[in-house]
């Protein structure tokens, strides 16, 4: 349990449940939650996507609640357990989106064989940053099922072998909406949420089948593998996405520490993408990449007893500890 949760703008929104009971939607500000399944106003939603389905109308009125967090109805946070604010339909992942992260990446995975320098291969990667805008985001789909709660423990798998971190900025969508323009897709975004899009490394890749390409299923989806929260900050509180900057320490050293001003595709454009391929729902996540500095770069994975600390601004902060699969 936590005290307080520190969040841009005077109200955000979670999913918190009391003792041995059932999460209910929680307007947080601070350190006070109401339960707005009880609240008439706002319609005794039973969660939070039941509040996205009507965002745009009850929006004002989590305002106006959230104008006096006093009354009796308010309740200290630090006596209830943070789950993930929301249980999407659908989850949709931007990959290699950062700058710096696929730079070195490349170099990474670099071979020596076919004469490059790994001063050659950076610049050669920096080069086709500016080409990859010329073509779609790439975005694959996640499972709902892998999510878990920005506390809760993270649990290793036993056939997994390198599993790794991945902290990223996700948009939560407001909206139904479908073939936006990136002119109009911030305004689908009702907030932002932390998230950490844990990856088995060694299952990325299918070596049985090369042509296949990456096995996403198989690498992103162990339950757990999604720490969500701890709230949802709305987009009025936090407008410009590229003010964002995301830091993610392991057992207290800085792995991750990067502007979102790295991103290749911006948020508003990853949007768009998405809605051209799919009809976008409210609540949908909407992931924009991870920035550098995972482990695989590092060459050090995580472990039973790791703990990963995670912050985005005026997101508040993620804290889970890694456990092996009994």
């Amino acid at each position: 349990m936590v005290s307080s949760i520190d969040h841009a703008g005077p109200w955000a929104l979670g999913s918190f449940s009391r003792a041995g009971q059932s999460p209910f939607p929680g307007l947080l500000c601070r350190d006070r939650v109401l339960d707005l399944s009880a609240e008439e106003k706002a319609g005794r939603p039973a969660s939070v996507l039941a509040l996205m389905e009507d965002w745009d109308t009850v929006r004002p009125v989590l305002e106006s609640l959230a104008t006096a967090p006093d009354g009796e109805r308010w309740v200290p946070l630090d006596g209830l357990r943070v789950a993930a604010p929301i249980v999407p339909r659908q989850i949709f992942q931007a990959g290699a989106n950062y700058r710096t992260h696929v730079i070195d990446l490349a170099v990474k995975h670099h071979d020596p064989s076919d004469g490059r320098t790994p001063q050659q291969v950076r610049a050669d990667a920096t080069a086709q940053m500016d080409e990859r805008l010329e073509h779609p985001p790439y975005v694959f789909t996640g499972l709902p099922s892998a999510m878990c709660g920005a506390y809760d423990d993270v649990i290793l798998p036993k056939h997994g072998k390198q599993p790794d971190w991945e902290l990223e900025l996700a948009a939560v969508i407001g909206r139904p909406v479908r073939d936006l323009d990136p002119s109009q897709a911030l305004d689908a975004v009702a907030g932002w949420v932390i998230v950490n899009d844990l990856t088995l490394r060694e299952l990325v890749m299918r070596r049985d089948m090369p042509e296949l390409g990456a096995d996403w299923m198989a690498s992103k989806n162990a339950p757990t593998f999604l720490p969500t929260g701890p709230v949802i900050v709305p987009r009025s509180a936090a407008p410009d996405p590229a003010d964002f900057q995301l830091t993610l320490k392991l057992n207290g050293e800085v792995m991750q520490n990067e502007s979102a001003k790295d991103m290749i595709f911006d948020v508003a454009r990853i949007v768009a993408h998405c809605s051209k391929m799919a009809t976008l729902l409210p609540g949908d996540l909407v992931l924009t990449g991870s920035p550098a500095g995972n482990g695989l770069v590092h060459g050090r994975l995580l472990r039973d007893g790791d703990v990963m600390d995670a912050t985005i601004t005026g997101l508040g902060a993620q804290r889970n500890r890694c456990v092996a699969a009994s």
